[in-house]
């Protein structure tokens, strides 16, 4: 388990490119046939992927935590992006497709991550955030997603987005998670952006074709950085942060909150004219 420590505002602007990689880009995801974590000090976030191959990996429990096991005061999203899988929690298997997510609850002691095929793996990505009371472990198939469109091709970001984990959906302790998807042809996401001090994000690129990138703006909106984001990496997203980006081709991510609420419009919007 890696670990991420907060940086404010002002230690942010001093930082070089590496620095800012260092500190806000989780690139060493989806490693196949192994469970990757990184513990980020942000609301105790912890984020990570299990890639199982032919034998189904379990979630073992981590000296970091100083728990009995993994999910003893903490609950867990798992949204899949691989191929068709199964996960395994306290004994009940769940078939976990393409684009579906399992919410499991807090007090759930053994939890183990399998694919259909080797060939073509799951691919989990894994979100956990402490919790407080237990609520029931929960299949969302990505049919059943809260759906919504946005955009326009003029702006460049037509999107979808499906809304898993919310406080309309399977619910949670403070855990918010679904994807959005961008329509061919366009590039902008999260456009005029936001912050949200009651809650920190984190952001998974994905379905990013070879030789593309999307350029993650980051900072407070006055003063802006970017981060080339390569398919299937991380980025975290602290209070103070927007959270925008321009891919080279057409994306999706998944968006995932912990914090003080769970509204998902709890935002403050930065007008296009402010940023700097």
């Amino acid at each position: 388990m890696q670990f991420r420590y907060a940086f404010g505002p002002d230690s942010y602007k001093r930082m070089t490119t590496p620095e800012l990689r260092e500190a806000f880009l989780a690139d060493q995801l989806f490693a196949k046939g192994g469970i990757e974590f990184l513990y980020w000090e942000n609301d105790r976030t912890v984020a990570g992927s299990a890639v199982p191959l032919s034998e189904p990996i379990s979630l073992g429990n981590y000296p970091a935590l100083a728990s009995d096991f993994f999910c003893q005061r903490r609950e867990l999203g798992i949204l899949n992006i691989g191929g068709p899988g199964i996960v395994t929690v306290d004994g009940a298997s769940h078939a976990v497709g393409t684009k579906d997510c399992l919410y499991v609850g807090r007090g759930a002691r053994e939890v183990a991550f399998a694919s259909e095929s080797a060939a073509t793996p799951a691919k989990y990505f894994l979100m956990s955030y402490p919790a407080h009371t237990t609520y029931p472990t929960t299949l969302i198939r990505q049919s059943d997603a809260n759906r919504l469109e946005l955009g326009d091709s003029a702006n460049a970001n037509r999107r979808v987005i499906c809304r898993y984990i919310h406080e309309k959906g399977a619910l949670s302790c403070q855990l918010v998670m679904g994807y959005t998807q961008l329509e061919k042809g366009s590039v902008w996401n999260t456009m005029p952006p936001h912050t949200h001090a009651r809650r920190s994000e984190v952001y998974l690129y994905f379905d990013l074709p070879p030789e593309t990138a999307v350029f993650h703006l980051m900072g407070p909106g006055d003063e802006t950085r970017h981060l080339v984001v390569q398919n299937e990496q991380a980025v975290l997203s602290p209070i103070w942060s927007i959270h925008s980006g321009c891919g080279t081709s057409a994306y999706s991510f998944i968006w995932a909150m912990g914090g003080e609420n769970q509204r998902f419009d709890d935002m403050d919007g930065i007008p296009v004219r402010d940023i700097k």
